[in-house]
């Protein structure tokens, strides 16, 4: 042990050119190495990352030595310009590619999707993607997604990793090309071609071209860039006239509006009381709880997203039948809440929001276009916007949402807690502006959203099959639905109560 402590002392001040005076490193290795022919331990074991240390203070060649140094130190120097060189020869070589590949004929059979900028299978994109396979078997799918979101794409559809020559050739040779962000800004859209962009959500936030008068939110976006992109789009999807008269003004184009709903949704009408009970225990959602699917959206003004709501003293208050599954926006990039305790399940990984959805037995937002969709299953809502005023300020949105709620509003932690303890949250006057929440904003979502789409886009068959009207659609109950009335809460009553299920 000496020993080899001995050597490694020895060569730390060898390698160190500060500890040793000028000219003296050459004399310093030949008396290190005598000192260690004079107290060498025959047989002595190396560890293997100290074997070039100890070989260098044995032989003492200094002038060896150093023209290692010297060839360790060009090999530094020319790496990086080296690696730099590929990547710019790689780059170029990929670019040729893609201008070869525009040369040739379009693939009529073929159809790539991707979903915020390169994620798992899911959205609108990934409704349409299984869509296309059952509706339009002749079309081979594949899917855009970095290497870490492959695990999501089902096994008949190809995978594509971005910027690789396979995803230069789909782009420039696929005739259908399906996103909800935006696709490559490097792409050259083809005669033939044909883009539908779904987006993600029915607008309550500024969008679009009105994000130029609010700068905190609109931060780096290129607006001309954004106009070249959607004069790409042959088809834009909407699941509402509100949504419609939104996007033709702050997305001026030549598409084609199809007002025909939001393919993501279509599994809320086709799911069953067993899906749902296979989701919650996936999930680790205990049986006869309820369980509350609190997803805020993203803010502009903030620089952390973590919640100011204690959901631990939520869910303390509320009692023991409450669970919350936490849902951080996919611009977050991390856990809602950190780190998630008992009752509370963190969800921000799992690759489906809709499965949540169904999962869960009322959702808890702020300003999230989530509600929308939500809706959907007629379960209850409930809008917790504890900082409305500065939301508004910096992002704005298109109505007063206290003045047309799909459900209970809450000003504050408080008004929160009350609303679920005292029963409002699922209530006859939730249950009167839930409902009228729907007859405006989800008047296509039938279940055939997606249908409908590749009918009308791949097969030429507009309008078909025809919306099932809001009355006759009969989504899914949640578990909860089937417990006793009452509040399922233990929570005394404030003291000074604010009636908070008023319309604002």
């Amino acid at each position: 042990m000496l020993f080899r402590l001995m050597v490694d002392h020895l060569s730390a001040v060898f390698t160190d050119r500060h500890r040793l005076p000028h000219g003296t490193r050459a004399e310093f290795l030949r008396r290190a190495r005598d000192h260690y022919r004079a107290h060498r331990v025959p047989g002595h074991p190396v560890p293997a990352r100290s074997r070039l240390r100890h070989t260098v203070i044995r032989l003492g060649l200094y002038r060896t030595q150093r023209l290692t140094e010297l060839a360790l130190s060009l090999g530094r120097r020319t790496a990086r310009p080296v690696v730099r060189l590929a990547k710019s020869l790689h780059a170029v070589a990929l670019r040729l590619h893609y201008r070869v590949q525009l040369r040739l004929p379009l693939r009529e059979d073929r159809a790539v999707f991707a979903a915020y900028g390169g994620r798992g299978h899911s959205c609108n994109p990934g409704a349409l993607e299984e869509a296309f396979r059952t509706f339009a078997p002749h079309i081979r799918t594949a899917w855009i997604a970095r290497p870490e979101h492959h695990h999501t794409i089902p096994t008949a559809t190809l995978r594509l990793r971005p910027g690789t020559a396979a995803y230069w050739t789909a782009l420039a040779r696929s005739k259908y090309l399906v996103d909800n962000t935006d696709f490559d800004r490097r792409l050259v859209k083809r005669p033939g071609q044909v883009l539908v962009q779904t987006q993600h959500g029915t607008p309550l936030k500024h969008m679009g071209l009105d994000l130029q008068e609010r700068p905190a939110a609109a931060g780096d976006v290129d607006f001309e860039a954004m106009l070249r992109g959607v004069d790409q789009w042959d088809y834009l999807l909407s699941p509402n006239r509100h949504t419609t008269l939104t996007w033709e003004r702050v997305y001026p184009g030549r598409y084609t509006t199809l007002p025909y709903g939001y393919p993501r949704n279509d599994v809320f009408q086709r799911a069953t009381s067993e899906d749902v009970r296979r989701l919650r225990e996936s999930l680790g959602v205990p049986e006869g709880s309820v369980a509350i699917l609190y997803a805020p959206t993203h803010r502009d003004y903030r620089r952390t997203q973590r919640t100011t709501l204690d959901l631990d003293r939520v869910l303390r208050r509320l009692g023991p039948r409450f669970v919350v599954l936490a849902r951080a926006h996919h611009r977050h990039g991390g856990p809602l809440v950190s780190p998630a305790t008992g009752r509370v399940i963190d969800v921000s990984d799992h690759p489906s929001v809709e499965s949540l959805c169904l999962a869960s037995d009322a959702l808890v937002t702020d300003y999230s276009s989530l509600m929308f969709d939500y809706a959907n299953l007629d379960r209850p809502i409930v809008i917790h916007a504890d900082d409305r005023e500065a939301y508004e300020a910096a992002r704005g949105t298109y109505f007063d949402l206290r003045s047309f709620a799909p459900g209970a509003v809450a000003r504050n932690e408080d008004e929160l807690i009350d609303i679920f303890a005292t029963g409002h949250w699922r209530g006859s006057r939730s249950t009167q502006l839930r409902s009228a929440f729907r007859e405006r904003f989800c008047p296509y979502d039938d279940g055939r959203a997606a249908e409908r789409v590749v009918r009308h886009v791949v097969l030429g068959e507009s309008g078909s099959p025809a919306v099932v009207p809001l009355a006759e659609r009969h989504p899914v109950p949640s578990a909860a639905a089937a417990l006793d009335r009452s509040p399922l809460a233990t929570v005394p009553r404030p003291a000074t109560h604010t009636p908070v299920t008023e319309t604002r």
